[in-house]
């Protein structure tokens, strides 16, 4: 079982960043003292990206992408049963599925769907460059916030498959239910503003919340690109 370190300045408080870039800055201070340089910060996009970007410069630790998506419902985009990765790593939400009746076709289609747009991503925001060699070292796996939890504990996993010496989650905020999930599976949770109150939202914590399109991400990565694997 990992360890869940919080700021209690910032427990179930909302609107305290201004944006992810904010955050990100802020979570960099928070973690630098439990940081070696024997480590690679992996961002979750899209809205990981700039959260991840600042971490990577602030603390001067090589950059990359961990491809992983929610899978949606055929019709509702922003709800999600489940997260799949680029290489296929897939975690199911029972209780979303048994609550909407989803058939197994459905959610292999949706699954299939999801697995595309990560392709599509791979292309664009990593020019298809083979994933980093990450066995032995300590990995840090950023997001904008954790709500289900489900998308960053299928990144853990398709991490933990690669034999790294340590796994650390980092963001800006998280759910207690999300915590619950993932703290079994990984070494440590950095989380400044942890809330255990229901209903909770990841955007609830930024004054600045916009979904981030391809465009936003390709910028982000473009800043600092010396930061970047090679």
């Amino acid at each position: 079982m990992g360890k869940l370190i919080y700021d209690d300045r910032l427990k179930n408080k909302v609107y305290i960043f201004e944006d992810r870039e904010e955050a990100g800055e802020r979570l960099a201070e928070f973690i630098k003292d439990f940081i070696d340089k024997n480590s690679i910060i992996l961002a979750v996009p899209s809205g990981g990206v700039p959260v991840g970007k600042k971490l990577s410069k602030k603390l001067k630790i090589p950059f990359d992408l961990i491809l992983v998506k929610k899978t949606t419902y055929p019709w509702n985009t922003e709800a999600g049963f489940g997260a799949v990765s680029i290489e296929g790593d897939y975690i199911l939400n029972d209780d979303a599925v048994r609550y909407t009746g989803l058939t197994d076709q459905i959610i292999e289609n949706q699954k299939e769907k999801a697995v595309q747009i990560l392709k599509h991503r791979n292309s664009i925001f990593r020019k298809n460059k083979p994933f980093p060699q990450i066995t032995g070292k300590t990995v840090i796996i950023v997001d904008d916030g954790l709500a289900s939890g489900y998308t960053m504990l299928t990144a853990v996993r398709m991490v933990k498959r690669k034999k790294p010496e340590k796994i650390i989650v980092a963001v800006p905020t998280c759910s207690k239910s999300a915590v619950e999930k993932i703290l079994p599976e990984v070494d440590a949770i950095f989380c400044l503003n942890y809330r255990d109150l229901y209903p909770y939202a990841v955007a609830d914590a930024y004054k600045n919340w916009y979904d981030l399109t391809d465009e936003d991400v390709l910028y982000y990565l473009k800043e600092g690109k010396d930061d970047q694997i090679s």
